[in-house]
């Protein structure tokens, strides 16, 4: 008994430490928090913004900078809403928090016909909530707990079904330039996430508004995305590795690349063929003999 116990706070630490790691490192990456930031962290009481708000919390003891974190949840008015659960756990954590009230549910289910999706007119509202809020209380950063593959999956939903290249941005600034949110956990997987979750025994709350739609496109894309990762392991990390690689001259945008302009410029192919040439007779090398050596087989 004693052995297996063992053992798992073994795992639980291992997967702690690989969890902060990629959130340091994304941190760091995409100089996410500076010195004297006041992070608002989002959290909805799902499984990515405990872990998320955990990792930041972890991380400031050490930190190289110094930074406040204030836990902000948005109470949107779900019907069945345990209103008690995070002020409680955001208390036995000793952090301040503040719960937002809002009636979005209301609207969303007012302007949205029923059997069609909630999400798109769910997070505009929650998303410009939440941006009101954090100027308020003077939030340089709001943190949001999308993962990798929050992001892979955007990535093909916007290509799928918008026509678009994008995707989720570790770091974006809002487009009043007035908030600049944060996804700190852009380099974890939600295996992991999902994982220390349940060894962490969160309170997890489901979400009675978009999490029981069965129709989610979001949905269909994370079932591709799993079958992908369970025939080829690592092919969602080489997906996302793609966005930071982005190479404008293979793509065919031509708003973001200038194709219809493309001089040549032969330049420096004339010098380097001057320098062979250059080569060539001053070895002891004849013109036979060069043939000779090129055509060996």
């Amino acid at each position: 008994m004693q052995t297996e116990s063992r053992k798992n706070k073994l795992e639980i630490n291992k997967l702690q430490k690989r969890l902060r790691r990629h959130v340091g490192n994304a941190i760091v990456d995409y100089n996410m928090i500076e010195d004297g930031d006041v992070v608002m962290a989002c959290i909805s009481g799902g499984k990515d913004s405990f872990t998320m708000l955990d990792i930041l919390l972890n991380l400031q003891k050490n930190a190289p900078v110094t930074f406040e974190v204030i836990a902000v949840n948005l109470d949107q008015k779900q019907p069945g809403f345990p209103e008690h659960v995070l002020p409680e756990y955001f208390e036995s954590l000793n952090i301040p928090y503040y719960i937002v009230d809002k009636d979005t549910y209301s609207v969303v289910k007012q302007k949205v016909p029923e059997g069609k999706t909630t999400c798109g007119l769910c997070s505009r509202l929650r998303r410009g909530t939440l941006y009101a809020f954090a100027e308020e209380i003077g939030a340089t950063k709001l943190a949001l707990g999308h993962h990798m593959d929050d992001i892979v999956e955007t990535l093909f939903l916007n290509m799928f079904h918008g026509a678009r290249l994008k995707a989720m941005p570790p770091k974006l600034r809002s487009d009043d330039k007035r908030n600049v949110v944060i996804r700190p956990m852009a380099y974890c997987r939600e295996k992991d996430i999902q994982q220390f979750a349940e060894q962490r025994e969160y309170p997890i709350i489901p979400c009675n508004l978009c999490g029981s739609q069965e129709n989610l496109q979001r949905q269909n894309i994370k079932a591709m995305l799993t079958q992908w990762d369970k025939e080829t392991p690592g092919r969602v990390e080489s997906i996302f590795k793609s966005l930071q690689n982005v190479s404008l001259s293979q793509l065919a945008d031509r708003g973001r690349f200038d194709f219809e302009n493309l001089p040549l410029d032969r330049t420096g192919e004339r010098e380097a063929y001057a320098y062979d040439e250059a080569e060539i007779s001053s070895s002891n090398l004849g013109h036979e003999a060069l043939l000779k050596v090129v055509n060996l087989p």
